[in-house]
């Protein structure tokens, strides 16, 4: 039995870590651009978009499909670093096993 509670003690560990992990991935943010920087998207580690940011030489009247199309890529493309530096952040603590229900 001594086993079992050293497993316990354990997981505890973990997730007391895990639970520190969340409230730092708040301040943590990446950022993606689309159209060679002219719309940039910054993400945090909880996936939300934090800001984005337009150059007036993309806005035009007369496509705004172009400009929509861009603010879709850019944001996706924050997303998934989001859920990457997560995953990194998460495999430290983890020591890289995957566990199931963990984010």
């Amino acid at each position: 039995m001594k086993g079992m509670g050293n497993m316990m003690k354990q997981a505890q560990q973990i997730q007391a870590k895990l639970a520190k992990m969340q409230e730092e991935l708040v301040h943590k943010t990446v950022e993606a651009s689309a159209g060679g920087g002219m719309v940039k998207v910054v993400a945090n580690g909880k996936q939300q978009i934090v800001s984005i940011q337009i150059e007036k030489e993309v806005v035009d009247p007369q496509d705004v499909d172009m400009l929509q199309d861009l603010i879709l890529a850019a944001i996706n493309e924050a997303l998934l670093k989001s859920q990457q530096m997560v995953s990194a952040e998460m495999s430290k603590i983890t020591g890289g096993l995957n566990i199931p229900g963990l984010m």
